[in-house]
């Protein structure tokens, strides 16, 4: 049987790493955002636009020149208020790492160092940039719609359409940080060659939203062991699917959405359950 632990262990430190940072950073940013939250019709429209989004991507791939000033230009704009807000507004400040990150990009795209250290180390960083910034968004009520609607949508669109397979080869092909990609470790080498682990930058906001609103709803404590289930549910599917591809060459993606969730949804009904015994003794 083949497993990893380091695209695993990736996903629980960046997890934990948005979940105490959000404590930090909260305040500020709902302050940004004028304490907006949404509701559940806001969140059916997210999960909507989401895949319109994708399916775009995979229609307008051989306009990489388009995709490319997208991309560039939604990152640029996470960095800046990053910036702007924690340098007390100053622009001068906040225009600093989107200007670093744009100069690295055009320089070094085509470079080993870009392909194998900045894209995943950018990759990360904007992982737990959009969790922070997006998680303020969202109650408790919207996250469980969220969690259920982006899980099915990840499930048609990875093994039903193949659009989201799509939607990554013609992101990652331009070497934008979009996921990130691990070797395995220990290593599981094929005929092909040595095995790269990937997993996009929604799924990690996926973890770190759930995590962070089980913080929230339950306290530090079960969050943790939630990330914790989370981190063990996904090292279980992802030792499945390694074993089937290099015990019986098959290879096919698979929901990440669903790798997580299927560690996290067990612990909350169970918290529920039990809380609802509690209230009736």
């Amino acid at each position: 049987m083949s497993f990893d632990i380091a695209m695993p262990l990736t996903l629980f430190v960046v997890t934990l790493v948005s979940v105490f940072l959000n404590q930090k950073t909260e305040g500020k940013l709902k302050a940004t955002l004028e304490d907006r939250e949404f509701r559940v019709r806001d969140v059916a429209l997210f999960v909507g636009m989401m895949a319109v989004m994708i399916a775009l991507i995979v229609f307008v791939r051989q306009m990489s020149l388009v995709l490319m000033i997208l991309f560039l230009f939604s990152y640029s704009l996470l960095l800046f208020t990053f910036g702007y807000v924690f340098s007390k507004n100053r622009w001068y400040v906040g225009a600093i790492p989107p200007a670093v990150f744009i100069l690295l990009y055009v320089f070094f795209r085509d470079s080993e160092f870009w392909a194998v250290y900045l894209v995943n180390v950018y990759g990360l960083v904007f992982a737990v940039l959009i969790t922070l910034y997006l998680a303020g968004l969202f109650s408790w009520k919207t996250t469980a719609v969220f969690a259920v609607l982006l899980t099915v949508l990840d499930i048609f669109l990875v093994l039903v359409t193949g659009t989201m397979v799509e939607a990554a080869k013609a992101t990652s092909s331009l070497n934008l940080p979009v996921l990130v990609s691990l070797p395995t470790l220990p290593a599981v080498v094929t005929a092909k060659g040595s095995i790269f682990m990937r997993l996009g930058l929604g799924d990690f906001f996926f973890a770190g939203l759930l995590a962070i609103q089980t913080f929230k709803k339950f306290g530090r404590n079960f969050a943790v062991v939630t990330v914790i289930a989370m981190t063990v549910s996904f090292s279980i599917f992802e030792a499945a699917l390694l074993t089937l591809l290099s015990d019986y060459g098959f290879s096919t993606a698979f929901p990440g959405t669903l790798m997580i969730i299927c560690g996290w949804a067990p612990l909350i009904l169970w918290k529920k359950l039990r809380h609802s015994h509690t209230e009736t003794k």
